[in-house]
Parts: structure tokens; C-alpha cells; sequence
């Protein structure tokens, strides 16, 4: 469910039309996209945008109640795994809200990708950039 106001027109679009527990993918370059969904393509250039810059402009649009992220994000890439963290307890403390997070092998996330409503693909090369976000509610 929104929250604000985002530039993106498919972004937004995307976010005013999720419901409760509605699930979107924000991955870095390489993830593979399932045909069967939806991709917002935007990546530029290797690293525009961020992962993090993604994610941040997300969240001030989205309620979120939980993340799914792949087990070997944290050990292949921890200082972008922490920096994730840390943005989502900084999410948790704006909205009073405690935000689940559930770990997956990375081969059990590409397939749970194929439930998201739509994958955004960030400029981000950062292996295992990846989170799965769960739509919550604003009440």
C-alpha cells in the first residue's frame, strides 16, 4: 500500500496496487527474471542505481511486513547485507512496526522470485543484492 510519492511511474503504479502480503523482488544486475513476471528495468550503468538507493526509495512508498533474502547474501557480501539491515531497522523504528526477516538457500529464492508481482532491477553489481519484500498494511 503506498505511502508517498515516488518519480517512477511503474514504481508507483506498482506500490498503489499491492495488497496485503503481495510480494515484489529488488535484485541487483544479475539475478535472473522469471518470464512469467513482471520486471522494472533500472539499471543504467554497473552500480546506478544502488541496491541501497533502491531499496530506500521503496520503502518511503511501501509498507513492508517482512523480507525474504538468500542465506549466502550475508556471507558473500556482509558490509551490503549490514547496510540492508540497518536500513530495515531504521523502517522498523519510523513505523513501529517489526519486520520479519526469513532466510533462503539463494537457488530457493530464485524460485520464490516467480510469486513476486514484479522484479526491480537495480544497477547494483554486489553479488546476492537481492531482498524480496512483503507487502503490509498502513493501519
Amino acid at each position: 500500500m503506498k505511502k508517498n510519492a515516488l518519480i517512477n511511474a511503474d514504481l508507483s503504479y506498482l506500490v498503489a496496487t499491492l495488497g496485503h502480503t503481495n510480494e515484489i523482488t529488488i535484485c541487483d544486475a544479475g539475478l535472473p527474471v522469471p518470464d512469467s513476471t513482471q520486471r522494472i528495468d533500472l539499471a543504467l550503468i554497473p552500480g546506478v542505481p544502488t541496491f541501497i538507493d533502491t531499496v530506500t526509495a521503496i520503502l518511503g512508498e511501501m509498507q513492508i511486513e517482512g523480507i525474504v533474502l538468500a542465506e549466502e547474501f550475508a556471507t558473500v557480501s556482509p558490509e551490503l547485507h549490514t547496510a540492508l539491515l540497518d536500513v530495515i531497522a531504521n523502517e522498523e523504528q519510523l513505523t513501529s512496526k517489526t519486520i520479519a526477516i526469513t532466510y533462503l538457500s539463494h537457488e530457493d529464492f530464485k524460485q520464490r522470485t516467480q510469486q513476486s508481482k514484479a522484479v526491480v532491477r537495480t544497477g547494483e553489481c554486489t553479488p546476492y543484492a537481492n531482498v524480496i519484500f512483503q507487502s503490509g498494511v498502513v493501519f
